[in-house]
């Protein structure tokens, strides 16, 4: 243990208070101790490259590659995704993977190329394979978007698993995004990413790297097309990037660098080529379709840390009297002396069941929390139970991994079992029973408190991994993912008619087909209020479509005027959830004084009105894999001033929204993407492309609608209503509306309507279909340069 190790045992033992600091110590030590023990001894190792082509087995979609020292299996999946790996690495076993891996491309065609090198030859995409190993990834043009250099492992002399580096060139303009949730961007720049789920174990902000969500999954946008580049392992890791600078001559600087260092598991690899949303729809189709929320979940989430039944109707009763939108009402309903998981503190909240239905009635939902963590206490159902099911993670000896947790000394399930899940996956039961609608796992990544080194479990501790065997080193990232596979299979099976509704701070790739996440414990500051947006962007890009931010900060006091624009921001993301720490003071609207109340009510009623938009962006993303929030480059990733914005975003094709993140700010410059915009709240229209100045009053923040859009929205009558906003003269818009048909299963419709002009009749609506064009299903409100109307 260093110096800063002793400071930091120090600190967590006045903090924490004494018994829980010198658990944290202990937990340190135990966890150092197992690992000397149970993790081999990395010696001697001897570095290996490819080496040189020396056959070739084609095979369906693409084939086997043979070097000296290597192989690769290269194919094309029906989809258009290419699928690489070494060293005998396949596509399956994978978390990733949503079932079975896609069929081959039966047109792919692998046939030699120059130089003895292989070409593999499909319709969206041709692969190059040179004779010592390297790979390119090529338009069907023969534009070069990626060129992996043969990659270099480092194999321990006496066996074991090896680590791996694969350095990767991208074009000059290219941008990075993505590797799950980073504050720092959207937009990746140059700088070390670590590929390991972390708690920072205090509130972060932009600076801080890694955080709860990490992802192997780099989006890349180019002028020629964009791609995505997904290594499916989930050992430790890290990215390096380097944008590259066009006019820097002919050397390394010119193009841009990926560099991917691993501590282990396979190298193996997907690419997917094409425009941002065809990129999308195929990561979607390999790793499987979001989950759709339930539509009260779409609604406005306000999350505390309530005290007692009394203290939750006290803040209900609060958004009544001041008549504000409340959806959802989040609480953790455990003992707070223990935490025991799944129980519930009869002292605070004795009626339960009976407070739920309260709620239920007035239309806002109870959510709660659930932490992975079980205490290690005989007498606790849950632990006994685990007992009995042999549920726990075990060290190198056999023994159960103990660590510590809000629960105290606790012990782990083991998520990486088909077995355990299920165990898990029952015990949501008694929730619902309780009247819960659904479920928050925080410290799934998973954390245990430790007074120095990591604050998660021992990388020596044993995990089942589906039945292949293997430690922590490997099964750390999938942890948070699996567990949330186990609420939402258990869910299924509790209600069967309902979808779920889960949402997990920590996962993996493939968490959407589960439900979403959140920000976790985000600054309370502007930087923390920019670092939210930063997040959802990412993780959308990444496939996880449903987040949203702590709205306000986690930590400390907020003023006004950033609570305010929190609120504004978090009126637009699809996970709407306020959250702050108790230590942070009261967060409800009518604390922060009669302006800011009023702002607040306005934001949660324009979130009110556009829930059937939201809802049929849900149900889109499912379908099509394309995230609700969107980069404003999304329609148009040529555009390299789009692509360096990163301070406004768009929500679904209709809207734009410019969010205020600094203090201070009336008005606000704009990046527009090409065509015709209104301002949503003057009607004022701009053209785009180019940058315009837009008011920005402390009551509101910009939202530009696209000329042409139809956006579903909440009708004064509380029913459906169709928001089109005139296309431009001489063109035509539409837009698609998705009828949530309740919180069940059933398939709903998708409509498509178009709006164009038609003469004197003005802007004229209808809804294509199968059996020709039909007057629209809704009442249609014209706004812009048709001028208000009602038709």
């Amino acid at each position: 243990m260093d110096g800063r190790d002793l400071v930091r045992s120090m600190k967590l033992v006045g903090s924490a208070g004494a018994a829980q600091g010198l658990r944290s110590v202990r937990t340190a030590w135990r966890r150092r101790r197992a690992d000397a023990v149970g993790l081999p001894a990395r010696g001697a190792e001897r570095a290996r490259v490819p080496g040189v082509v020396r056959d070739v087995a084609p095979g369906a979609g693409g084939g086997t590659i043979r070097f000296s020292r290597s192989e690769l299996l290269i194919r094309v999946a029906v989809n258009g995704a290419v699928f690489w790996g070494w060293d005998g690495a396949a596509a399956e076993p994978s978390y990733a993977l949503a079932g079975r891996c896609p069929d081959a491309d039966p047109r792919a065609v692998l046939e030699p190329d120059k130089d003895g090198g292989w070409r593999l030859v499909a319709e969206r995409v041709t692969v190059v394979v040179s004779r010592h190993g390297a790979i390119e990834v090529r338009t069907p043009g023969g534009v070069v978007l990626r060129r992996d250099l043969p990659p270099r492992w480092w194999e321990p002399a006496d066996g074991g698993p090896g680590r791996w580096m694969q350095r990767s060139e991208v074009a000059a303009d290219a941008r990075f995004f993505g590797l799950g949730g980073r504050a720092s961007g959207p937009r990746l720049r140059a700088g070390t990413y670590r590929l390991w789920n972390t708690d920072p174990g205090r509130a972060f902000d932009r600076d801080d790297d890694p955080l709860y969500l990490t992802m192997p999954v780099q989006l890349v946008v180019a002028d020629a097309a964009t791609h995505l580049a997904f290594h499916d392992t989930s050992w430790d890791g890290s990215v390096r990037l380097r944008e590259g600078r066009e006019g820097a001559g002919s050397g390394h600087d010119r193009v841009g660098m990926s560099e991917l260092w691993m501590d282990g598991g396979p190298l193996r690899c997907w690419v997917m080529v094409g425009t941002p949303a065809r990129v999308l729809l195929a990561w979607a189709s390999l790793t499987g379709a979001p989950a759709t929320p339930p539509a009260w979940a779409l609604g406005h989430h306000h999350a505390g840390s309530f005290g007692s039944e009394q203290e939750v109707r006290r803040v209900v009763a609060g958004y009544q009297e001041h008549d504000l939108p409340l959806d959802v009402v989040h609480v953790d309903v455990g003992p707070s002396d223990g935490r025991q998981v799944f129980a519930v503190d009869q002292e605070r909240f004795a009626k339960l069941s009976v407070l739920a239905e309260e709620l239920r009635r007035d239309g806002v939902r109870l959510v709660s929390q659930v932490e992975p963590a079980v205490r290690a206490a005989p007498g606790d159902a849950v632990h006994d139970s685990g007992v009995v099911e042999d549920v726990f993670v075990r060290d190198a000896s056999g023994r159960p991994v103990e660590g510590t947790a809000r629960a105290g000394e606790s012990v782990f399930p083991d998520f990486t079992h088909a077995r355990v899940r299920a165990w898990w996956g029952g015990l949501y039961a008694e929730g619902i029973a309780q009247g819960l609608s659904g479920f928050w796992h925080g410290m799934n990544e998973p954390t245990s408190f430790t007074a120095f080194g990591e604050s998660t479990l021992p990388r020596s501790a044993r995990h089942a991994l589906e039945g292949r065997g293997g430690d922590h080193r490997e099964a750390h990232n999938v942890y948070g993912l699996c567990m949330a596979q186990a609420a939402y299979e258990g869910l299924r099976k509790v209600l069967p008619d309902e979808r779920p509704f889960v949402f997990s701070r920590s996962g993996w790739a493939g968490l959407q087909r589960y439900g979403g996440t959140w920000s976790g414990e985000v600054t309370t500051g502007w930087p923390g209020l920019r670092a939210s947006l930063s997040l959802v962007l990412g993780l959308g890009l990444c496939g996880v479509p449903c987040s949203g931010p702590e709205v306000g900060g986690f930590d400390g006091g907020s003023s006004p005027e950033l609570y305010l624009r929190w609120m504004q921001l978090g009126a637009y993301l699809p996970l709407f959830r306020t959250h702050a720490a108790r230590r942070a003071g009261r967060r409800e609207p009518w604390e922060f004084g009669p302006e800011v109340l009023e702002h607040v009510r306005v934001a949660l009623v324009e979130r009110r009105r556009l829930l059937p938009y939201f809802v049929t962006l849900a149900h889109l993303a499912r379908r099509t894999g394309a995230p609700s929030v969107r980069p404003l480059w999304w329609g148009a990733p040529e555009d390299r001033a789009l692509r360096d914005c990163e301070d406004a975003f768009l929500l679904g094709d209709g809207l734009l929204v410019a969010p205020v993140l600094d203090p201070g700010a009336q008005r606000r410059a704009v990046q527009l993407p090409r065509g015709l915009w209104y301002d949503t709240a003057t009607g004022t229209a701009y053209r785009g492309p180019g940058q315009v100045c837009v008011a920005a009053p402390l009551g509101r923040i910009p939202v530009l609608a696209r000329a042409g859009a139809v956006v579903p929205v909440r009708g004064e009558d509380g029913g459906v209503e169709l928001e089109v906003w005139a296309p431009d003269r001489g063109r035509t818009g539409g837009g698609l509306v998705v009828r949530d048909t309740g919180d069940g299963w059933e398939e709903p419709e998708v409509e498509r309507y178009v709006a164009r002009w038609d003469g004197d009749r003005g802007v004229v609506v209808e809804r294509e279909g199968a059996d020709g064009v039909r007057e629209p299903s809704y009442p249609v409100r014209v706004r812009g340069l048709g001028g208000p109307g009602q038709m």
